[in-house]
């Protein structure tokens, strides 16, 4: 069940983070406007409470298995928001980051 939960907390933190990101490029380079770039850095803000949910304690090893999830999150908002297509390359490059994530946070460890 710690692993349903924490990926579940990378899930809602890709979300945030990548949006607030999509929501600032919107605003500032898309020239939707404040209202779109303010509610982008209030998600990335809301992206750093989330990361601190996760039971760990060691931010290095949080933040670098995150990277995972972004690398791959962040191709699929593409797909999602802005039509991306990705090749086979970019595919298994998200497989191998997320499979480097599911290693750096989930690999048992001694105590």
């Amino acid at each position: 069940m710690l692993v349903a939960r924490s990926l579940a907390l990378f899930a809602v933190a890709a979300l945030f983070e990548i949006g607030g990101a999509w929501l600032v490029w919107q605003g500032l380079r898309e020239q939707r406007g404040l209202l779109w770039t303010g509610a982008g850095v209030v998600a990335l803000g809301l992206y750093g409470v989330v990361a601190t949910w996760q039971t760990d304690d060691n931010f290095g090893r949080i933040l670098a298995a995150y990277g995972g999830i972004f690398v791959a999150g962040s191709i699929l908002w593409g797909v999602i928001a802005d039509g991306y297509r990705p090749d086979r390359f970019d595919i298994v490059g998200a497989l191998i980051c997320l499979a480097g994530m599911a290693v750096i946070m989930y690999a048992p460890r001694g105590s």
